[in-house]
């Protein structure tokens, strides 16, 4: 398992060592071990922990709003993700059944008006698809 020292994950997650300093004394972050040294050293874990917070606070949630959003995701358990997946399932089956009624339709658009539609369409679903896509790639579905 790769270990970092504060230089490296600060640098790896695109932060200062203050930050990381500070977000270990608020708890949001906390080392793996410490080297005989007394250095800190943390996961991978951290730095994927620590990218989060950042997109959290790119999207304006504070810090006590990411504490609680980190203490939801710490506190989900095997079930709670299948019933997650299992809701996801359903909505994309129903999303399924929605663009093959939508396929008709679309097919008889002129091109202009296709374009149209896919402009301000595609972007979020675009976002989305990624997002699974992501998610299916980084999950034991491998």
């Amino acid at each position: 398992m790769k270990l970092y020292r504060i230089g490296e994950l600060a640098k790896a997650a695109g932060v200062s060592e203050r930050t990381i300093d500070y977000y270990t004394k608020l708890g949001l972050i906390s080392p793996e071990t410490r080297t005989h040294k007394n250095y800190r050293l943390y996961s991978l874990e951290t730095l994927n922990r620590l990218e989060r917070i950042n997109q959290w606070k790119q999207e304006k949630y504070t810090l006590e709003e990411i504490r609680a959003r980190l203490e939801e995701l710490t506190d989900i358990n095997e079930e709670q993700v299948s019933e997650k997946l299992t809701s996801l399932e359903l909505h994309l089956q129903q999303l399924e059944r929605e663009v093959k009624e939508l396929e008709p339709l679309i097919s008889q658009l002129k091109p202009g008006q296709a374009n149209k539609v896919y402009t301000h369409i595609m972007p979020s679903s675009l976002a989305c698809i990624e997002a699974l896509r992501l998610l299916m790639n980084h999950g034991p579905f491998t």
